[in-house]
């Protein structure tokens, strides 16, 4: 009997035994197992921050590199540079790189000074500079009455070869700009190639304080009322809005819009104007990469009731295509002059903490009925081409006679 219990007992204990052995063995597997997934885990994390850094610009490699040109441009460059040049260097060239002429970055200097523009005044000569999208060159695109540029004899159409001697081929029109700026009262010497010159013009030209008449309106025989804008800033607005109340005043039959070299400016400030010759609708829509639509509407409540001309060129773009391509869509005026230049995208302004700035661009528009005009431009409906010879040695704008014309035979 005592042998038969101790037996069991033996057979118990190997059998507990047994089983614990199995259950370490599976505690241990479990835990080895684990600790195998696990270290993939952390090595398929560990792989794809690699790949991150690679992906990234400002990896180490890169900072490396960066480090080892400004050590080489401090042993051997000739002239002394400062670092906050270099560092400033940097920025605008990762913007520059994505080859786009209407993206930059802007320095904390730049951005007081863009601003400023924007709200209409600037030291300057009183001259827009625009890009030819044909030669790449940077032509005057505009010249403002009563200022230093048009005092020397600066012409629409201008090519700008040279300021103070530094050639402008392959610049950017913001960098031809920030040459042609500077402090008042000083001179700006410029080389300037003109259509049927045999040779180069040289121009000199002293800065001054510009306040910039955004709005220039007069009325006309008829009843033809003229307002010209020759850019959408800050102060345009309200500059739009006393033309337009002075010219219904004086009974406006009809108006002729003179959009001429206009090289866009305020996507809200353009909007604001178009609501007040729109009829209901859409003005335009913009869409991101992602898709994302944003609509700018007019509840129509002010919409022109004359007959209306808007007279545009080649150098007419970006928000003055955004307002003459919506006056064209509804059909409410009549399109005169060449095709426009085809800027159909739009650009903003992002603020960093340093106080510098981005510009990029970041959608295109579409005018209401869906059609995007970016390197395309806007067909006008009366094809008048302008006649410089008859402008400048006459006094003669071939371009406001035939609007004028073609009003009185509507009005009539």
């Amino acid at each position: 009997m005592n042998e038969h219990l101790a037996e069991e007992q033996k057979k118990k204990f190997l059998s507990g035994f047994i089983s614990g052995i199995l259950l370490m063995a599976l505690l241990f597997g479990a835990i080895y197992i684990g600790k195998q997934i696990y270290v993939l885990y952390l090595y398929k994390q560990a792989s794809v921050s690699t790949e991150s850094k690679q992906e990234a610009v400002t990896g180490i490699d890169t900072n490396r590199k960066m480090q080892i040109i400004e050590n080489t441009i401090d042993q051997y460059y000739l002239d002394e540079v400062e670092p906050e040049k270099l560092q400033d260097g940097i920025y605008y060239g990762m913007v520059e790189a994505l080859d786009d002429p209407y993206s930059t970055y802007y320095s904390a200097e730049d951005l007081v000074k863009m601003q400023q523009e924007t709200q209409g005044i600037y030291y300057g000569i009183g001259a827009y500079v625009g890009m030819d999208k044909d030669t790449g060159l940077c032509t005057i695109s505009g010249v403002i009455e009563e200022t230093p540029a048009q005092e020397a004899g600066l012409r629409t159409g201008d090519v700008i070869y040279k300021v103070d001697g530094v050639s402008t081929q392959g610049m950017e029109t913001t960098d031809v700009v920030a040459l042609i700026k500077g402090e008042e009262n000083t001179t700006v010497h410029l080389t300037i190639a003109r259509e049927n010159e045999n040779d180069f013009l040289e121009l000199d030209v002293v800065r001054r304080k510009i306040e910039n008449p955004t709005v220039n309106y007069e009325m006309k025989e008829n009843g033809i009322a003229y307002i010209q804008i020759t850019e959408f800033d800050e102060v345009t607005t309200d500059q739009f809005t006393e033309a337009l109340a002075v010219c219904k005043g004086s009974d406006m039959k009809g108006l002729i819009l003179d959009l001429r070299s206009n090289p866009g400016g305020n996507l809200n400030v353009v909007c604001e104007i178009a609501r007040k010759l729109l009829p209901k609708g859409m003005i335009v829509y913009t869409e991101d990469k992602y898709g994302q639509r944003e609509e700018y509407t007019c509840d129509g409540t002010n919409q022109i009731t004359v007959p209306m001309v808007v007279l545009v060129n080649g150098y007419s773009a970006s928000a003055s295509e955004i307002l003459s391509g919506a006056i064209k869509d509804y059909g409410i005026g009549t399109l005169m002059g060449t095709k426009t230049f085809g800027k159909g995208i739009v650009q903003r302004i992002i603020p960093l903490s340093d106080g510098s700035a981005l510009k990029l661009t970041v959608s295109k528009y579409y005018t209401p009925n869906g059609k995007n005009i970016h390197g395309v431009g806007i067909e006008p409906d009366e094809v008048v081409e302008f006649d410089a010879e008859a402008y400048y040695d006459k006094g003669i704008d071939n371009q406001l006679d035939a609007a004028v014309e073609f009003l009185k035979e509507k009005i009539e």
